[in-house]
């Protein structure tokens, strides 16, 4: 079953949420207007709007309240992709080029900073302290993410537990957000909205993990970037930090700059997908979606729950 026909009951809603995008996205100034439509005709999955509905239906579900905390964390992801290109210097994303690839990296800037300030500006609907508090949180949360991101390049003496810091900061948090938000934002008790969270998490790990395998086991097409970008880029990723734990490729592994190019690194990718890392990172990618499924199982049976549950199979086994 394809991923967006898990949800097609929520088609209609998540309809008027891609309304809201566009309106809290497009700008009067004509720049930022054209670079945020491109974002939002770059499309993509909507995993955090999506986690927002559904976790919102433990509470008292309406559409016209809890689209703002979807809008809000959409736009916030989007956000930190746009700032993302500019720190790993990137051309394309999802087969198209990037904001800062059109213009420039300042201009890319400002229009990450544009849309964070908006999604601030979109929760103001949510008359709840706990869910800006939230908010605001999961913000700074994400900013100190791309900081560390930038230190962290190349580095590849860190450890694991940087690296989880990181994908927690980068990916997880978001969604971990998003659930507890589509909660709390519907009344949802705090055991419930607190349980959503660790749900999110442990997702959203599982999640950039599989990302972080998918850079060496996919295709340019289906990645719509080249076939190894992430280490190209120097960031570091879990089958990375396996890889350097072997001699031989840990040697050519750390050969690697900015002015690497993608022919240099073939090696190292032939090296890597011959190696048993691919396999020892889906496993630690196991590990957090079953975590996250035994999270499920102390939740009150409803829709949204088996949906959730179906939701967290396909992205945590998309195909290597």
């Amino acid at each position: 079953m394809k991923y967006k026909a898990l949800y097609s009951f929520l088609n209609s809603d998540l309809s008027i949420i891609e309304q809201e995008l566009e309106k809290t996205s497009v700008s009067e100034y004509s720049l930022l207007k054209e670079a945020n439509l491109e974002l939002l005709q770059a499309g993509g999955k909507r995993i955090r709007p999506v986690f927002v509905l559904l976790s919102s239906m433990f509470g008292e579900y309406n559409i016209n309240k809890v689209k703002y905390v979807a809008v809000a964390l959409e736009t916030i992801h989007m956000a930190s992709l746009v700032h993302d290109d500019v720190i790993d210097d990137a051309e394309m994303r999802r087969g198209k080029p990037t904001v800062k690839s059109r213009w420039d990296n300042r201009i890319a800037m400002y229009t990450g900073d544009y849309l964070l300030a908006r999604s601030l500006e979109v929760m103001t609907n949510i008359d709840d302290p706990l869910a800006h508090k939230i908010l605001s949180k999961a913000i700074v949360e994400v900013c100190l993410g791309e900081i560390e991101q930038i230190k962290d390049k190349y580095h590849f003496d860190q450890s694991f537990r940087t690296y989880l810091k990181r994908i927690k900061r980068k990916t997880a948090l978001l969604i971990a957000v998003s659930c507890q938000l589509g909660a709390v934002s519907s009344g949802a008790s705090k055991e419930i909205h607190q349980k959503l969270y660790w749900f999110g998490y442990f997702v959203g790990m599982s999640f950039q993990i599989t990302d972080d395998i998918l850079d060496f086991t996919s295709t340019e097409k289906d990645l719509g970037k080249p076939v190894g970008s992430d280490l190209l880029q120097g960031n570091i990723t879990l089958p990375v930090l396996f890889a350097l734990e072997i001699p031989e490729i840990k040697r050519e592994i750390v050969k690697i700059t900015n002015e690497t190019t993608p022919k240099e690194i073939e090696l190292v990718l032939e090296m890597i997908l011959a190696s048993d890392v691919i396999e020892q990172s889906a496993k630690v990618s196991d590990q957090y979606l079953k975590k996250a499924f035994d999270i499920l199982e102390t939740l009150p049976r409803n829709r949204a729950r088996s949906t959730l549950y179906s939701i967290a199979k396909y992205i945590g086994k998309r195909k290597f």
